[in-house]
C-alpha cells in the first residue's frame, strides 16, 4: 500500500516499475497487428524479463528470503525457471514458427501470475525486513547498467535448449506430426490389401 510514496531508488519501487513496464509490453503485443510489430515487442520484453530475473535472483531474493519464507520464495524460483525455459525457446525459434506467438502469450500469462503473487504476497512481507532498501536498489541499478553494457550471460535454461539443438519434442512439432501417422496407416492398409489380392 502507498508504494507510490517509496523513493525512486527503493528496491521494491524498482521491481514494481519493471513489472509495470513488462505488463505494458504484453498489452502492446495483444494489440499489435503486424508480425514486425510483434517481433519488436517480443525482443524488448525478453530483454526486460531476463534482466529483471537476474536482479531478483542475484540481489533481491537473497536479501529477503529468510524473512519471507521458503514456500513463497521457492515458488518464485520455480516460476522464474518456467519463464526462462519459455524465453530460451523463444530465443531459439523465429516468428515464422506457428507456435511462436502462442508461446509468448503463455509466457505473458505466466509472468502476470508471477507478478501478482509477488506483489500480493512477497513484497509486502519483504518490506518488513530491516535493511537499507535504497542501497539495495542502487546495487540493482548498477547491476542492470552492467548487464546492458556487457550483455546478458547465458543461463541454464538457454544452455539446455541450445543443447537440444531444436530436436526437443515441442507442441509445435507434435502438431506437425499428427497427420503423418494417419497417412502411414492408410498406406499400410493399401499395401496389405494389395498383398492379399496377389496371394490369391
Amino acid at each position: 500500500m502507498f508504494d507510490w510514496l517509496l523513493p525512486e531508488k527503493h528496491a521494491i519501487a524498482i521491481l514494481k516499475k519493471d513489472h509495470e513496464k513488462v505488463k505494458g509490453l504484453f498489452e502492446q503485443f495483444e494489440k499489435a497487428e503486424t508480425s514486425a510489430a510483434k517481433k519488436k515487442i517480443i525482443e524488448q520484453a525478453l530483454t526486460e524479463l531476463k534482466i529483471h530475473a537476474i536482479l531478483e535472483e542475484e540481489i533481491f531474493y537473497p536479501a529477503v528470503r529468510s524473512h519471507v519464507g521458503g514456500k513463497v520464495m521457492n515458488e518464485a524460483d520455480e516460476e522464474h525457471h518456467v519463464a526462462r525455459v519459455l524465453i530460451a525457446e523463444l530465443d531459439h525459434t523465429t516468428e515464422r514458427n506457428d507456435h511462436h506467438d502462442a508461446k509468448f502469450t503463455v509466457l505473458a500469462e505466466s509472468v502476470r501470475h508471477h507478478i501478482k503473487e509477488e506483489e500480493d504476497e512477497m513484497l509486502p512481507k519483504a518490506k518488513e525486513v530491516k535493511i537499507d532498501f535504497e542501497a539495495l536498489g542502487q546495487r540493482m541499478l548498477d547491476r542492470k547498467e552492467k548487464l546492458l553494457t556487457d550483455g546478458i550471460p547465458m543461463d541454464a535454461e538457454h544452455a539446455m535448449v541450445a543443447k537440444a539443438g531444436g530436436k526437443e519434442d515441442t507442441p509445435a512439432k507434435t502438431a506437425a506430426r499428427k497427420k503423418v501417422p494417419v497417412r502411414r496407416k492408410a498406406a499400410v492398409k493399401r499395401a496389405t490389401k494389395t498383398r492379399s489380392r496377389s496371394s490369391r
